[in-house]
């Protein structure tokens, strides 16, 4: 997300139309706010889980545990959390690389810029280490049960 951010950023302020820079126009301002926003949300998430999950294992192993040992237990946010980090964070990869090609339009689609490459690696995310469809029964799953 970041480089196709940075890209899109790159291309339209570098890029004029009639005169003026691309990147000035409000349209396009929206669309660069909306990648940045985009981002950065999941970024945050994403560390958030991280900083959880690292958190754990640092007090589990002060206990003397592993994950495969008796007694180690996972917090209940963890398996949900890290799904919806991933699966948040994915959704918005796609949007960011869609976005990005915008910016670029017949650009984004030449092998000379990166932009739908981006696109291919984010669409990657959907199936690899998992479908979204996986993520999405897992995070309610296990929502589900802390009703039981």
């Amino acid at each position: 997300m970041q480089a196709a951010y940075n890209t899109a950023v790159d291309y339209v302020h570098q890029r004029e139309q009639f005169g003026v820079r691309v990147g000035t126009i409000g349209s396009m301002q929206a669309k660069l706010a909306e990648m940045y926003t985009k981002f950065n949300t999941a970024r945050t998430f994403v560390y958030a889980v991280a900083r959880a999950v690292n958190y754990h294992n640092s007090e589990a192993q002060k206990q003397g545990l592993r994950p495969k040992d008796k007694g180690y237990t996972y917090p209940p946010f963890q398996r949900r959390d890290c799904a919806a980090a991933i699966m948040y964070a994915t959704d918005k990869a796609i949007e960011v690389a869609m976005e990005c090609m915008q910016c670029l339009g017949g650009n984004g689609y030449i092998n000379d810029y990166p932009a739908a490459r981006y696109l291919a690696d984010a669409r990657l995310y959907t199936v690899g280490a998992g479908t979204q469809e996986v993520r999405r029964w897992l995070i309610g799953r296990e929502v589900n049960s802390d009703f039981e």
